[in-house]
This record gives C-alpha cells, structure tokens and sequence, in this order.
C-alpha cells in the first residue's frame, strides 16, 4: 500500500475539528485507500475498533443504506457514547439527499465524519447551501511521480520510470500490480467505462453516449492546445456527427465534474486579468488519454505539459495558462509564497527551440521565479538570466 503522506496529513491536520471532511477525485485514484491508511493511524494512536463506522456505498452490503433515512439510522445506533466516533462514508453521493444524514451527524458531539465522491456535483447546490461553512475539501489525484516511483519500486532509472508514468498512467493499482499491458488496458478501460456511465452520463442523464465519447476523444486529443467549446463543437459536426454548442458544453462540464478533465484559464501577465477565450484543458490520467486514443497520438511535449499541471495541483498551486504579449507561457502557478513560471519542453537542444521556449519566460519583467523543464540531461543545471533549466524527472522527485 503506498502512503498518500500529504492527503493523510491533511484529514490529520483536521481531525476532530468540527468541519466535515470531503475527499474528492476521480474514481480509483485512491480515496478508500486513503481512508484505511487514516483508520490505521487511529487504530495504532489507541481508538477502538467500534469507535470506527466505515461504509461503501458502492458495495452490495450496504445497498439498504441508500435509503437516506435507513443509512442515518444505521449510523445513530452504532455511534460511541461519551468518545468520538469516526464516520467514514464512501461514495455518498449514491444516496439520495446524503446531505440531510451528513447535517444531522455534523451536529452531534463527538461524531468525526469524512466523505468521498467521485463527482463534483456533490458539492453543488443544496449540499452546499446546507453546510456552508461545515465542510473543508480535499481534492485528491492520482499517484504523483514520486509516489509511483516508490510504488513500482525496483531497479528502473529515472527516465524508464517516467516512460512508464507517461504510458500507463498514475492510478494506485498500476504502480503496484506488476501487471502485463493487456490487464493494465483492461483495467483502464474498466475505470473509464465507470467514469462515462456512473459518474457522467447516469448522473446527467445522457442518453447518447456515443457523442459523449467523441468529446472525450476530442478534448483528449487536444491536452495543452487552446480550444474552445464552439471549437469541439465544430470538429465533431465535420467528422458526420450532428450536436450544439450548447450540448458540448453542457457534456464537458460534466466531463469536468466527473473529474476527467481540468479546464486551466488563460491569465495576461501584463494586464493582470484572466481571459475568457481559449483555455486549455489536462486529463487527469496520460493511461487513460493513451487507452481512448488507442497511443495512436503520444505528443510528448503535451503529455509532459499534462504530468507538470497535476504536480503544479499536487504542490498546492493555483495554476493558469500565462499570455505575455503575444507570446505562452506553460503555466503560471501561484500560492500563499509567491508565483512560479513554468516551461516545458522535450528538448531544447536545437539552439532555435532553446530561444523560443526562453523567450517567453524573458518578456516576463517581474522577479519571480521562472523554470524550464526538460528531459534533456545536456545543460541541466543551466542558469539563462536567472531561468533555470532542469530534468522533469529531477523536478518531479523533489520533496
């Protein structure tokens, strides 16, 4: 089991604190695992066992529990008198009005309550009107590079770990398995077909799922390209398909809330505004994006582009896409310290490509600090007018 050290030091930083805790992300990345490692932790720092109600609201045990008011029964009656009790639901948004069992817990004493969902929707509407303020999130992701390093172990170097991550992706069960290809494609293709049936289209309501899937191929095809949604709409009515403006954008947002896609504004360095048009959108698994494209469409400079915009989330940024005149930068990634400007490229070993991807970065005036990532080993450790350049795979190892 790998240790998700800094999702478990955050429900750690919260525990016991009257907030109900969220768990978010996309379906197999990890949450259930998260929450065993927790409950290990309190097992080991003295809670008893019957201190601890864990419910999956996915398995076939707990189907009764769907019924709101027979899952908030089965809770009352199993909760610890005069000691905290630690409520663990996942997948709750497969209850219907969840939210009144979660209110109603939230006011008791000594009830420590966590959640997970798989869909953003969950926190929409009047879940969120009822526990404004009650509630912290916690988005989660899939397994960083370090994480899956540590997680496939063995002799590998560096840049035979990064292929790996770069074609099978980042879910917990890939790193650990040591299964063929052939399972690992089965696999992917079990999580995919939860995600468009369970988390999308269910949800929804979307009856034609053969156009959802020429979204996902399209938005998939086009990671770290500026697009539109009249854009997606376009390309699919040239391929013989007939759909709306209105249509793509409902399904993408869908897409999003089901944690599939990231949608990154455009932010003007100069000006200081975010703009409206031409955002860039990431999938949240490069296994996932290979699987629905059949690897017929690698791109490795955009792969690259989509493996640093999680790690930019992972490290707690905020993270746009930089206009400085009419020239790109990668990302603009901004914390509580300050900001970071990032470039990314294969290589820059042409002397032309070395200028170009610099460029960008020089016409930026402030002093913040700019980086340029490659997995070029020539000239890593270069210095150009304070850019330093340095190994993805180096940057993606830092602690």
């Amino acid at each position: 089991m790998i240790q998700r050290k800094e999702y478990l030091s955050k429900l750690l930083e919260w525990k016991e604190k009257k907030v109900i805790k969220v768990v978010t992300g996309v379906r197999r990345c990890g949450k259930s695992t998260l929450f065993a490692l927790y409950q290990k932790h309190l097992r080991e720092t003295g809670v008893e066992e019957n201190q601890i109600i864990h419910l999956n609201l996915e398995d076939m045990d707990f189907e009764a529990l769907l019924d709101y008011q027979k899952l908030y029964a089965y809770i009352k009656e199993r909760l610890c008198v005069g000691k905290y009790t630690y409520v663990f639901i996942d997948e709750v948004q497969n209850c219907a009005n969840f939210e009144k069992v979660v209110d109603s817990l939230f006011i008791k004493e000594n009830v420590d309550v966590y959640i997970t969902g798989s869909n953003a929707y969950m926190l929409s509407g009047e879940l969120a009107t009822l526990l404004s303020g009650r509630y912290i999130k916690i988005d989660m992701l899939p397994l960083s590079f370090r994480e899956y390093a540590e997680g496939v172990g063995g002799t590998k170097t560096k840049s035979e770990l990064l292929n790996d991550y770069l074609r099978f992706g980042s879910f917990p069960y890939i790193a650990t398995s040591g299964q063929s290809f052939a399972d690992t494609q089965d696999y992917l293709e079990g999580i995919y077909s939860s995600i468009l049936i369970k988390d999308v289209a269910k949800r929804e309501g979307i009856t034609d799922v053969t156009l959802l899937e020429n979204i996902v191929k399209t938005v998939a095809a086009s990671i770290g390209s500026p697009i539109s949604v009249k854009k997606i709409a376009d390309t699919i009515v040239s391929s013989g398909r007939k759909t709306s403006v209105n249509s793509v954008d409902c399904y993408l947002k869908a897409l999003c809330d089901a944690y599939i896609f990231y949608k990154v504004d455009r932010y003007d360095i100069k000006g200081r505004q975010y703009l409206k048009t031409l955002g860039k959108y990431y999938i949240v698994d490069t296994g996932i994006r290979n699987l629905i494209l059949s690897t017929r469409s690698f791109d490795l400079g955009h792969l690259l582009e989509n493996i640093v915009y999680f790690e930019l989330l992972r490290r707690g940024y905020r993270v746009h896409i930089g206009k400085v005149a009419e020239k790109e930068v990668d990302f603009v990634a901004e914390n509580q310290d300050g900001i970071l400007y990032v470039q990314v490229s294969a290589s820059v070993l042409a002397e032309s490509t070395l200028e170009r991807e610099l460029a960008s970065l020089k016409a930026i005036s402030d002093h913040h600090p700019k980086i340029l990532l490659t997995l070029d080993e020539i000239g890593v450790g270069n210095n150009y007018d304070g850019i330093r350049q340095l190994h993805l795979a180096d940057w993606l190892l830092e602690t």
